[in-house]
């Protein structure tokens, strides 16, 4: 999968927040996944603003690091990570 085509005239849905993370959402080809921003450290996000429907391409740098880690999970859109078959 190509960041490009996931970042490319998409949206990001907020999900929940947990431990120092905000977890969004994104459609890929029919299929949701979630993927984790880390919004404790302030050196990491700044002052930035997180909405909760916002302009993937925003988020290329934290889904880039989702699938780097092994963090860009299929889920379904409520928020539950389900196991790829």
């Amino acid at each position: 999968m190509e960041i490009k085509n996931i970042v490319k005239d998409n949206k990001v849905y907020f999900l929940y927040a947990t431990e120092g993370y905000l977890y969004y959402s994104v459609k890929v080809e029919d299929k949701w996944y979630q993927f984790p921003v880390p919004f404790a450290d302030t050196n990491e996000v700044g002052n930035a603003t997180f909405l909760n429907e916002d302009k993937a391409i925003i988020f290329m740098r934290y889904i880039r690091k989702a699938i780097e880690n092994d963090n860009f999970m299929l889920t379904n859109k409520a928020g539950s990570a389900v196991k790829e078959d």
